[in-house]
């Protein structure tokens, strides 16, 4: 007796909904990546407290700027408040802070970290025209007036409550 061998065919394989899906999710994929980059804000969280003593010297400021309702304080984190920038009736005053800390970065032009605490109920607008105001800002040069970074690495989180 002949040996009887099976005769298999090629299956073919069904990929057209697959190919479907494939370009309608690519671009809307390229399309929204695009979108998220614009948008994004480098930040750190700020340094978790040591409990070592700290000694301050000319050398070790540490901006922080306190975001309140009322004010903008503008302190040094070892060596206390530098100066309470008050409100205007439209907002914090932003103007003030950034010629504040346009004379910080002259007097310590090697600092590029600063903090900003703000408040719970603080407006994300006002936040982000503060962060503005301390990472970059116009400066002189020469006969020129230029815009330079100040404070460009900002690490953000809670004000302290106030103790009554």
């Amino acid at each position: 007796m002949k040996p009887r061998r099976l005769r298999k065919t090629a299956a073919h394989l069904e990929i057209t909904a697959f190919i479907n899906l494939i370009v309608v999710l690519v671009p809307f994929l390229l399309s929204t990546a695009v979108f998220t980059r614009l948008s994004v804000i480098d930040l750190t969280l700020p340094a978790q407290n040591t409990g070592a003593l700290e000694h301050v010297t000319a050398d070790n400021l540490q901006l922080e700027v306190v975001v309140r309702a009322e004010a903008l304080e503008v302190g040094d984190r070892t060596g206390g408040l530098i100066e309470r920038i008050v409100a205007t009736p439209t907002g914090p005053d932003v103007r003030a802070l950034g010629r504040l800390v346009q004379q910080l970065k002259t007097r310590f032009p090697d600092k590029l970290d600063a903090t900003v605490l703000a408040e719970p109920n603080t407006s994300y607008d006002t936040l982000v025209q503060v962060m503005d105001a301390v990472r970059a800002g116009h400066m002189a040069q020469g006969d020129k007036v230029v815009r330079s970074e100040l404070f460009p690495n900002i690490s953000i989180g809670d004000a302290p409550t106030r103790t009554p």
